[in-house]
């Protein structure tokens, strides 16, 4: 398995890190790519990427934090050249649940980080709530790119999935789709391809059922494939095989 989205520099994971790693490898994680919010939060993903082999990492700066971490194309670009194991761009979007940073800052660094990551040649992990209408508008601006797309956490429409479809997007499934009230998102995923299916625990947040209201991290993963097995009627093993392809092909991470 892998776990295409985490946080393992917040706590409680990152001053427990080598047990949340000897647990993950426990419970058959192989990989983890772990996420970049802010600048202070990339300075500690170097130092987590070189901690052990199993762990890649991205730069990026999260909606939420627009306000205080506006970041260059450039400055994103020499980031992520400046260490082999920074795979990816993000989490970057738009966010307009909350009033945590001004909607166009959020616009401009969402547009930023996608024609870096257009440079790069690398996937932009995207974050988007209360916003696919501006979300999608954005990346169908770039659609002549080609741009590598991950819908992380997706928790939007089947109408948005749609079209990000089209787009040639990837989505990843998080804790949210084994909670009983997510019967929605449930049927929404039944409708996006296997090819186009990753899994994330968003730890240490979003833990899934059965280990609701814990801190979640690497090794609860399984649960969220489990369900997903489930949801699209597809053995166990057999889904695992398909999603770790298919993170694999996306982040050139073989």
């Amino acid at each position: 398995m892998i776990d295409s989205h985490c946080h393992l520099d917040h706590e409680p994971m990152f001053t427990d890190l080598k047990n949340v790693l000897l647990r993950s490898k426990s419970n058959g994680v192989e990989k983890i790519l772990t996420i970049c919010t802010t600048i202070n939060s990339f300075e500690k993903i170097i130092k987590i990427v070189s901690f052990d082999e199993m762990i890649y990492g991205t730069f990026g700066i999260h909606p939420h934090e627009t306000s205080t971490n506006l970041v260059t194309k450039t400055e994103i670009v020499e980031n992520v050249k400046n260490n082999k194991k920074i795979i990816a761009i993000g989490e970057s979007g738009l966010d307009f649940y909350y009033n945590h940073s001004d909607r166009n800052k959020q616009i401009t660094s969402f547009k930023t980080h996608i024609e870096a990551a257009i440079d790069l040649n690398i996937p932009i992990i995207v974050h988007s709530r209360n916003a696919e209408k501006e979300t999608y508008e954005i990346l169908n601006e770039y659609k002549k790119f080609n741009t590598k797309i991950l819908m992380h956490c997706f928790t939007g429409s089947s109408e948005f999935a749609e079209k990000l479809l089209a787009l040639n997007s990837y989505f990843s499934a998080s804790g949210i789709i084994t909670f009983k009230n997510s019967g929605n998102l449930r049927d929404t995923f039944k409708i996006i391809p296997n090819e186009k299916l990753l899994i994330e625990t968003d730890s240490p947040y979003l833990a899934p059922v059965p280990l609701r209201g814990n801190k979640n991290e690497p090794s609860f993963i399984k649960y969220t494939l489990e369900k997903l097995a489930e949801i699209k009627n597809v053995d166990v093993k057999i889904l695992n095989e398909v999603t770790t392809k298919n993170f694999n092909q996306l982040f050139n991470n073989t």
